[in-house]
């Protein structure tokens, strides 16, 4: 893994180029970052960098024997830890590594759901258990194989639980030439003993723009698939390639013109669209509910007079300043995104979508045609 195949973070990519010239590179780290941003691939791309023998300016060089090896997952010194499902035969993260590393090989954006779904986990909750710690300790007790630095990478240490103490003398202590790496989501259940031994590099989620350029080469989406698409992922690659394997049409288009129904109390052209929207399949549903949520709440910002905070593009944001400004109010806005959120809820759960639909769309001509707001969601606004 090269920083050249990583996805956008070019701030973090220099960040870590630089420890590594400057000599500064701290035993313990800690990559805080949200699911789908890269911190997976850019922690293998570092460890490169580092035992890379011919390293180039900005990156690795891809070609000695080492980035050969770490290509393909198999440096000896280079290990990984990761949660598990513990069971008679899987003692240990060694035990599915192979599991591990051709999940990786196949896509390095991944969450704990693709991870999961690689493994027999049953029933059974997934940690990084006492007997891993140990395991830890004793792989990195001996001395390295070939390279210069021993890397170990730790996937959500979150699941290291009480069990993570064993650790505390070797991440605190390590042996010469050792790096550890961990990966985490959620600082707040990281063990405290461990984040108080580690450096922290934040890595922010990936920008529309990225995900959106990401969109448009590796998919046969339109420009405004793309946009939609990285509009409801919010930065979160993993979630943009789920989107993406779907291919519902405009989003936007077709959501501004449902509201534009329920104003115009078109209840022919709703019952259409009802038709049109029970046969769309439950996920495309739920993408285009999800997507009507984030875009009422990106027009609550524009009645609120926080534009400068919006995040629809260009055309998109037009349409729904004209929307805010003519139409909608903020209670109407906010009771518009309760029924689709309900609805959502419901089709998760298999409901007909055709009656479902329907019931939403009266309720939208009921809210912005009649302005008559669900019990709960009257307010007072100074």
């Amino acid at each position: 893994m090269q920083f050249k195949e990583i996805i956008g973070q070019e701030r973090v990519k220099q960040q870590l180029v630089q420890t590594v010239k400057e000599n500064r590179i701290s035993h313990a780290q800690l990559f805080l970052s949200p699911a789908g941003s890269g911190a997976v691939p850019l922690a293998i791309a570092y460890a490169q960098y580092i035992n890379c023998l011919d390293k180039g300016e900005n990156d690795s060089c891809g070609e000695c024997s080492s980035c050969r090896k770490y290509e393909r997952l198999i440096h000896p010194d280079l290990h990984f830890s990761y949660p598990f499902f513990a069971s008679a035969s899987v003692k240990t993260a060694v035990d599915v590594l192979e599991e591990w590393r051709a999940m990786l090989m196949q896509d390095p954006y991944f969450d704990m759901d693709i991870w999961r779904s690689k493994l027999d986990a049953a029933n059974k909750q997934a940690n990084i258990n006492i007997a891993e710690c140990h395991d830890i300790i004793k792989k990195l007790s001996y001395k390295a194989f070939e390279a210069e630095t021993k890397v170990l990478i730790m996937w959500l240490p979150e699941y290291l639980d009480k069990a993570g103490n064993a650790l505390l003398k070797l991440i605190e202590e390590p042996p010469a030439n050792t790096l550890f790496i961990l990966i985490a989501q959620s600082q707040d259940q990281i063990l405290t003993t461990i984040l108080s031994r580690t450096q922290i590099v934040k890595i922010p989620k990936l920008s529309s723009e990225e995900v959106t350029g990401y969109l448009l080469n590796s998919s046969g989406l339109n420009e405004n698939q793309a946009i939609d698409y990285s509009f409801l992922a919010d930065g979160n690659l993993i979630e943009a390639k789920a989107l993406a394997a779907d291919t519902q049409s405009d989003s936007s288009g077709t959501f501004t013109a449902w509201l534009r129904m329920g104003f115009g109390n078109k209840v022919p052209d709703l019952i259409d669209f009802t038709d049109d929207a029970a046969k769309w399949g439950r996920e495309n549903q739920k993408n285009f509910l999800k997507y009507g949520v984030n875009y009422l709440r990106e027009c609550c910002l524009i009645i609120s007079g926080a534009e400068e905070l919006v995040k629809l593009p260009p055309l998109t944001f037009e349409t729904a300043k004209k929307l805010s400004t003519h139409v909608l109010t903020l209670p109407m806005a906010e009771a518009i995104i309760g029924e689709l959120e309900k609805a959502h809820y419901h089709i998760e759960r298999n409901a007909n979508p055709k009656i479902l639909f329907l019931d939403v769309s009266l309720q939208l001509v009921k809210i912005i045609k009649f302005k008559t707001l669900p019990a709960g969601t009257q307010y007072i606004y100074n």
